[in-house]
Protein backbone atom coordinates (compact mmCIF):
# COMPACT_ATOMS: atom_id res chain seq x y z
CA UNK A 1 0.00 0.00 0.00
CA UNK A 2 1.21 3.19 -0.89
CA UNK A 3 -0.24 6.98 0.49
CA UNK A 4 -1.97 8.82 -2.52
CA UNK A 5 -3.37 12.39 -3.00
CA UNK A 6 -6.52 13.46 -4.24
CA UNK A 7 -7.85 17.29 -4.27
CA UNK A 8 -5.61 17.96 -0.97
CA UNK A 9 -6.66 14.70 0.89
CA UNK A 10 -5.02 11.98 1.44
CA UNK A 11 -5.87 7.98 1.27
CA UNK A 12 -4.45 4.52 1.93
CA UNK A 13 -6.32 1.39 0.73
CA UNK A 14 -5.77 -1.82 1.84
CA UNK A 15 -6.84 -4.97 -0.59
CA UNK A 16 -9.97 -5.96 0.76
CA UNK A 17 -11.21 -3.23 2.91
CA UNK A 18 -13.40 -4.13 5.92
CA UNK A 19 -14.54 -0.31 6.60
CA UNK A 20 -13.26 3.13 5.95
CA UNK A 21 -11.69 5.37 8.56
CA UNK A 22 -12.00 9.08 8.02
CA UNK A 23 -8.77 10.54 10.30
CA UNK A 24 -8.53 13.86 11.55
CA UNK A 25 -5.65 15.40 13.67
CA UNK A 26 -5.12 17.95 16.25
CA UNK A 27 -4.23 21.50 15.82
CA UNK A 28 -1.15 22.48 13.33
CA UNK A 29 -0.59 18.97 13.20
CA UNK A 30 -3.79 17.78 11.46
CA UNK A 31 -2.39 19.73 8.06
CA UNK A 32 0.18 16.82 7.42
CA UNK A 33 -1.86 14.00 8.85
CA UNK A 34 -0.34 11.54 6.71
CA UNK A 35 2.86 12.23 7.79
CA UNK A 36 2.52 13.22 11.76
CA UNK A 37 0.30 10.13 12.35
CA UNK A 38 1.93 7.94 9.50
CA UNK A 39 2.57 5.06 11.76
CA UNK A 40 -0.83 4.63 13.68
CA UNK A 41 -2.61 5.17 10.17
CA UNK A 42 -0.74 3.11 8.36
CA UNK A 43 -1.41 0.17 11.00
CA UNK A 44 -4.70 0.78 10.55
CA UNK A 45 -4.74 0.21 7.17
CA UNK A 46 -2.96 -3.13 7.75
CA UNK A 47 -5.73 -4.01 9.85
CA UNK A 48 -7.72 -3.87 7.03
CA UNK A 49 -9.49 -0.39 6.92
CA UNK A 50 -9.62 1.85 4.01
CA UNK A 51 -7.85 5.49 5.73
CA UNK A 52 -8.76 8.61 4.36
CA UNK A 53 -7.37 11.54 6.09
CA UNK A 54 -8.31 15.46 5.66
CA UNK A 55 -6.14 17.99 6.37
CA UNK A 56 -6.92 21.07 7.72
CA UNK A 57 -5.78 24.44 8.82
CA UNK A 58 -6.11 25.46 12.51
CA UNK A 59 -8.28 28.73 12.59
CA UNK A 60 -11.01 30.30 14.74
CA UNK A 61 -14.03 29.21 12.96
CA UNK A 62 -14.22 25.51 13.78
CA UNK A 63 -17.61 25.21 12.20
CA UNK A 64 -16.35 26.43 8.87
CA UNK A 65 -13.58 23.73 9.31
CA UNK A 66 -16.09 21.00 10.35
CA UNK A 67 -17.91 22.32 6.17
CA UNK A 68 -14.71 22.07 4.34
CA UNK A 69 -13.36 19.21 6.05
CA UNK A 70 -17.19 17.07 5.71
CA UNK A 71 -17.06 18.40 2.03
CA UNK A 72 -13.74 17.36 0.99
CA UNK A 73 -14.50 13.76 2.51
CA UNK A 74 -17.51 13.08 1.08
CA UNK A 75 -16.38 14.11 -2.57
CA UNK A 76 -13.13 11.80 -2.29
CA UNK A 77 -15.28 8.76 -0.75
CA UNK A 78 -17.64 9.36 -3.99
CA UNK A 79 -14.49 9.20 -6.45
CA UNK A 80 -13.29 6.17 -4.61
CA UNK A 81 -16.78 4.30 -4.82
CA UNK A 82 -17.92 5.25 -8.04
CA UNK A 83 -13.99 3.89 -9.72
CA UNK A 84 -14.80 1.45 -7.50
CA UNK A 85 -11.97 1.61 -5.64
CA UNK A 86 -14.10 0.80 -2.41
CA UNK A 87 -17.29 -0.41 -1.74
CA UNK A 88 -20.31 0.79 0.19
CA UNK A 89 -18.66 0.11 3.47
CA UNK A 90 -18.89 1.78 7.24
CA UNK A 91 -17.68 4.88 8.13
CA UNK A 92 -16.31 5.18 11.18
CA UNK A 93 -14.70 8.66 12.48
CA UNK A 94 -11.17 8.78 14.01
CA UNK A 95 -9.86 12.04 15.66
CA UNK A 96 -7.27 13.28 17.97
CA UNK A 97 -7.60 16.14 20.03
CA UNK A 98 -9.27 18.66 18.00
CA UNK A 99 -9.84 16.15 15.53
CA UNK A 100 -12.11 15.26 17.94
CA UNK A 101 -14.21 18.96 18.06
CA UNK A 102 -14.27 18.55 14.48
CA UNK A 103 -16.00 14.84 14.33
CA UNK A 104 -18.76 16.40 17.04
CA UNK A 105 -20.02 19.14 14.99
CA UNK A 106 -19.89 17.20 11.95
CA UNK A 107 -22.02 14.21 13.44
CA UNK A 108 -24.04 16.95 14.96
CA UNK A 109 -24.95 19.55 12.71
CA UNK A 110 -24.99 17.54 9.10
CA UNK A 111 -26.34 14.57 7.98
CA UNK A 112 -24.08 11.98 7.80
CA UNK A 113 -24.28 8.20 8.42
CA UNK A 114 -21.32 6.72 11.07
CA UNK A 115 -20.96 3.13 12.13
CA UNK A 116 -18.80 4.95 15.31
CA UNK A 117 -16.60 7.42 16.40
CA UNK A 118 -12.92 7.43 18.19
CA UNK A 119 -12.36 10.43 20.30
CA UNK A 120 -8.65 10.41 21.47
CA UNK A 121 -7.51 13.14 23.50
CA UNK A 122 -10.72 15.47 22.92
CA UNK A 123 -9.97 19.38 23.66
CA UNK A 124 -12.19 21.70 23.89
CA UNK A 125 -10.86 24.40 25.68
CA UNK A 126 -11.63 28.44 24.35
CA UNK A 127 -8.59 30.46 22.41
CA UNK A 128 -7.03 31.66 25.90
CA UNK A 129 -5.98 28.17 26.87
CA UNK A 130 -5.25 27.26 23.51
CA UNK A 131 -2.80 29.56 22.61
CA UNK A 132 -1.20 30.28 26.31
CA UNK A 133 2.17 32.24 24.47
CA UNK A 134 -0.46 34.55 23.97
CA UNK A 135 -0.74 35.45 27.62
CA UNK A 136 3.08 35.99 27.77
CA UNK A 137 3.64 38.16 24.98
CA UNK A 138 2.97 41.41 26.60
CA UNK A 139 6.31 41.17 28.70
CA UNK A 140 7.84 41.99 25.54
CA UNK A 141 9.09 45.79 25.48
CA UNK A 142 8.41 46.29 22.15
CA UNK A 143 4.51 45.25 22.18
CA UNK A 144 3.72 47.60 25.17
CA UNK A 145 1.92 49.34 22.23
CA UNK A 146 -0.41 46.48 21.61
CA UNK A 147 -3.22 45.50 24.23
CA UNK A 148 -2.90 41.68 23.62
CA UNK A 149 -4.66 40.37 26.27
CA UNK A 150 -7.56 42.49 25.28
CA UNK A 151 -7.41 41.74 21.66
CA UNK A 152 -7.23 37.78 22.84
CA UNK A 153 -10.20 38.65 24.86
CA UNK A 154 -12.39 39.57 21.57
CA UNK A 155 -11.88 36.47 20.27
CA UNK A 156 -13.54 32.77 20.78
CA UNK A 157 -14.00 30.02 18.96
CA UNK A 158 -16.97 29.50 16.70
CA UNK A 159 -18.44 27.74 17.91
CA UNK A 160 -17.13 28.53 21.54
CA UNK A 161 -16.33 25.48 23.81
CA UNK A 162 -20.18 26.33 25.98
CA UNK A 163 -21.45 25.92 22.55
CA UNK A 164 -20.04 23.14 21.11
CA UNK A 165 -20.94 21.29 24.74
CA UNK A 166 -24.62 22.62 24.11
CA UNK A 167 -24.81 21.41 20.70
CA UNK A 168 -23.22 17.69 21.32
CA UNK A 169 -25.96 17.45 23.88
CA UNK A 170 -28.76 18.10 21.77
CA UNK A 171 -27.90 17.17 17.96
CA UNK A 172 -24.94 14.61 18.15
CA UNK A 173 -26.17 11.89 15.96
CA UNK A 174 -23.94 8.83 16.15
CA UNK A 175 -24.87 6.16 19.02
CA UNK A 176 -21.36 4.40 18.68
CA UNK A 177 -17.80 5.95 20.83
CA UNK A 178 -15.22 4.76 21.85
CA UNK A 179 -13.34 7.71 24.36
CA UNK A 180 -9.65 7.58 24.93
CA UNK A 181 -7.76 9.17 27.36
CA UNK A 182 -3.89 8.62 28.15
CA UNK A 183 -2.81 8.41 32.14
CA UNK A 184 -0.39 11.57 31.72
CA UNK A 185 -2.30 13.81 29.43
CA UNK A 186 -2.70 17.14 30.99
CA UNK A 187 -5.27 18.33 28.44
CA UNK A 188 -7.64 15.46 27.97
CA UNK A 189 -11.13 17.09 27.90
CA UNK A 190 -12.53 13.22 27.92
CA UNK A 191 -14.27 13.54 31.38
CA UNK A 192 -16.34 16.32 30.21
CA UNK A 193 -17.57 14.82 27.03
CA UNK A 194 -18.36 11.41 28.59
CA UNK A 195 -21.70 12.33 30.71
CA UNK A 196 -22.84 13.99 27.73
CA UNK A 197 -22.52 11.73 25.74
CA UNK A 198 -23.48 8.88 27.87
CA UNK A 199 -26.46 10.94 28.50
CA UNK A 200 -27.38 10.89 24.91
CA UNK A 201 -26.49 6.79 24.60
CA UNK A 202 -26.69 5.18 27.01
CA UNK A 203 -24.64 2.06 27.41
CA UNK A 204 -23.18 2.82 23.69
CA UNK A 205 -19.80 4.91 24.98
CA UNK A 206 -16.71 3.14 26.06
CA UNK A 207 -13.95 4.60 27.88
CA UNK A 208 -10.05 3.58 28.08
CA UNK A 209 -7.73 5.40 29.51
CA UNK A 210 -4.49 3.82 28.96
CA UNK A 211 -0.96 4.55 29.15
CA UNK A 212 0.70 7.52 26.97
CA UNK A 213 0.34 10.80 26.80
CA UNK A 214 -0.99 13.86 24.41
CA UNK A 215 1.86 13.14 21.96
CA UNK A 216 1.37 9.51 21.89
CA UNK A 217 -0.54 9.36 18.36
CA UNK A 218 1.92 11.01 16.99
CA UNK A 219 4.48 8.58 17.93
CA UNK A 220 7.16 6.65 15.02
CA UNK A 221 8.07 3.05 15.92
CA UNK A 222 12.05 3.55 15.47
CA UNK A 223 13.54 0.87 13.33
CA UNK A 224 16.61 0.33 15.17
CA UNK A 225 19.48 -1.16 12.66
CA UNK A 226 22.78 -2.38 13.34
CA UNK A 227 25.56 -4.22 11.45
CA UNK A 228 26.79 -7.74 12.48
CA UNK A 229 28.90 -7.57 16.02
CA UNK A 230 27.37 -5.15 17.73
CA UNK A 231 25.11 -7.16 20.11
CA UNK A 232 25.07 -4.43 23.23
CA UNK A 233 23.70 -1.92 20.71
CA UNK A 234 21.33 -4.19 18.89
CA UNK A 235 19.72 -4.78 22.59
CA UNK A 236 19.96 -1.69 23.03
CA UNK A 237 17.94 -0.82 20.35
CA UNK A 238 15.45 -3.15 21.00
CA UNK A 239 14.58 -2.31 24.13
CA UNK A 240 14.28 1.46 23.11
CA UNK A 241 12.18 0.33 20.27
CA UNK A 242 9.72 -1.18 22.77
CA UNK A 243 9.84 1.01 24.96
CA UNK A 244 9.15 4.31 22.80
CA UNK A 245 6.38 2.60 20.98
CA UNK A 246 4.70 0.28 23.29
CA UNK A 247 2.15 2.77 24.29
CA UNK A 248 1.49 3.60 20.91
CA UNK A 249 1.00 0.26 19.91
CA UNK A 250 -1.76 -0.05 22.99
CA UNK A 251 -3.43 2.98 21.13
CA UNK A 252 -3.48 0.76 17.95
CA UNK A 253 -5.06 -2.18 19.59
CA UNK A 254 -7.73 -0.74 21.71
CA UNK A 255 -8.93 1.15 17.93
CA UNK A 256 -8.66 -1.59 16.43
CA UNK A 257 -10.25 -4.93 18.82
CA UNK A 258 -13.26 -1.26 19.19
CA UNK A 259 -13.55 -1.20 14.82
CA UNK A 260 -14.02 -4.29 14.56
CA UNK A 261 -14.57 -6.47 17.80
CA UNK A 262 -15.37 -9.89 15.90
CA UNK A 263 -11.57 -9.94 15.26
CA UNK A 264 -12.11 -10.68 11.22
CA UNK A 265 -9.76 -7.66 10.04
CA UNK A 266 -6.70 -8.81 8.68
Amino acid sequence: MIWQESAGSWYLIPAQPVGVVHFLGGAFVGTAPQLTYKWLLERLADSGFAVITTPFVNGFDHLAIARQVLNRFENILDRLQNAQTIGFLPVYGVGHSMGCKIHLLINSLFNVQRAGNVLISYNNFPVKRSIPLLDQMDSIPFLDQFDLNNSIDNFEFTPSPAETNEIIQSSYQTRRNLLIQFENDTIDQTAELSPILLERFPNMVVSRKIPGNHLTPLGQEIDWQVGEGFAPLEALGKWMKQELSKDLVVLKAEVCRWLNPTGAVI
